[in-house]
């Protein structure tokens, strides 16, 4: 049975994808997929989803800037500018908050890299393919931003991964 935390994260989850995939499939004409909170849930992950994080292509992400200006929320700024960049915005939706992130890099001992993402799947949301990074991937991804939040997410995501081992 689901938590009423857990129902209500459904229902958030499913208006804002309802509203923003298929604009992703319409405007984006490289591949995207989500990271984050929402990525690690759809895989199975029992976490708290505050928005949506989409990583697309920085040419995507100025499509979708454009698109989606009237939904802009130019009151919030990106978090941890000194390790992360990209062409980002944050946009408002029903649900939840969606922030665009397109070309991410990552500041690392070895400078600026490009955030990529190498096996992803596909999860349904009620007809819409939602695409995600698999397991290994998100891991992969959470362990190298290795914030707090980040880093929790992937020991979710890693006893997850063992049980379906």
């Amino acid at each position: 049975m689901n938590s009423p935390s857990h129902a209500s994260t459904d229902e958030a989850l499913r208006k804002v994808l309802l509203a923003v995939v298929p604009e992703l499939h319409r405007c984006c004409r490289d591949p995207w997929t989500l990271i984050g909170s929402a990525a690690a849930y759809l895989a199975g992950a029992e976490v708290t989803v505050a928005d949506l994080d989409v990583l697309t292509s920085t040419r995507d992400a100025e499509v979708l800037i454009y698109e989606w200006r009237l939904r802009r929320d130019d009151t919030r700024t990106p978090a941890d500018v000194e390790r992360f960049r990209s062409c980002y915005a944050r946009f408002h939706f029903p649900g939840l908050p969606v922030e665009v992130m397109g070309g991410l890099e990552l500041f690392g001992e070895s400078g600026w890299m490009r955030v990529q993402v190498g096996e992803t799947g596909t999860v349904d949301m009620d007809g819409l393919a939602v695409t995600i990074p698999s397991i290994g991937e998100q891991l992969r991804i959470m362990e190298s931003f290795g914030r707090p939040k980040d880093l929790r997410r992937a020991a979710l995501l890693k006893s997850l991964f063992q049980e379906r081992s």
